[in-house]
This record gives structure tokens, C-alpha cells and sequence, in this order.
């Protein structure tokens, strides 16, 4: 696997699956392309880390990337649970995220309720790993500050 810190951007998208909805656990989902772009040798499965867009304060995060087994996704894709209560959607505003640490691989569910459980459990345990002072110091990393003239089509 991948030395962790991992830094990604994109463009904010509607969810193929919209997965978020019937998990009540709102989602901020990259592009194809982006996901298509990363590394070789980052693993599917959940990350944590942390995330902002446009002028917004940088919030914890989680991350799970792969294919979504519980939802039979035919498509990799990454969506991004941010750690804040956002008044409104940010569709389309350029999300940079900073992949802190590894917390499992994906895996299937036998329920609706187990997937939900887990991903509050992976919630939790973000919450708690990015309170060490080594990942606390990320959350000022300069990627997150780069004004929006220097990101070209996802490009960071």
C-alpha cells in the first residue's frame, strides 16, 4: 500500500448509486475521471483524513473508495463523508482531500443496518485517529490553501 498522506482534488458530483440517501449519511462523490486517475497502489476500502472545498474550513473526513459491494457498483467510485453540517450542497465546487491513514478494506453487508453500523463505527474511529498530533498538523498542509486559479481541471 500507498506511504500515506495521499492529496486529491476534483469536481463535487452527483453519486451514481446515491447510496448517501438511503444511508442518511450525506456523501461529497468525485468524478470517474478523478477516480480513474489515482495511484495504482492505493487499496479500496476507508480512509480518513481531511477535506474542504472552496473558501470552507478544512473538516475531518472519511473516504471510502473501491466498488461499493453492498450496492453491486459497477464503477469505482470515491465518496467522501465530511465531518461538518453544511447548510446547502456543494455540487460542483472543487473538493481537495488529504488521505490520513487506513481504517479497513470494503467489504459486503448482509443488511442495510450492518452497512450503516460499520460506517457509523468508521465515523467514530476518524473522529478519534485524527486527533493525534501528527495528523492534526495536516489539517494546515498548503494544499488546502491554493487559491482556485492554480487547480486546472482537477488538477492540483
Amino acid at each position: 500500500m500507498r506511504h500515506l498522506t495521499y492529496f486529491c482534488c476534483g469536481q463535487v458530483v452527483r453519486c451514481f448509486g446515491c447510496s448517501s440517501t438511503q444511508l442518511v449519511i450525506p456523501t461529497a462523490n468525485f468524478p470517474l475521471q478523478v477516480v480513474d486517475n489515482l495511484a495504482a497502489d492505493i487499496y479500496t476500502g476507508i480512509y480518513y483524513g481531511w477535506a474542504t472545498f472552496g473558501s470552507e474550513d478544512v473538516h475531518k473526513m472519511v473516504v471510502s473508495m473501491g466498488w461499493n459491494p453492498y450496492y453491486k457498483n459497477m464503477k469505482k467510485s470515491m465518496e467522501t463523508h465530511i465531518m461538518h453540517t453544511f447548510k446547502e450542497d456543494f455540487y460542483g465546487e472543487m473538493l481537495n482531500v488529504a488521505f490520513v491513514g487506513y481504517l479497513r478494506p470494503e467489504k459486503n453487508f448482509d443488511s442495510l443496518e450492518s452497512l450503516i453500523s460499520a460506517i457509523q463505527d468508521d465515523i467514530e474511529e476518524a473522529k478519534k485517529q485524527l486527533e493525534w498530533p501528527e495528523h492534526l498538523k495536516l489539517k494546515e498542509d498548503n494544499f488546502f490553501h491554493v487559491p482556485k486559479s492554480k487547480i486546472m481541471n482537477g488538477h492540483c
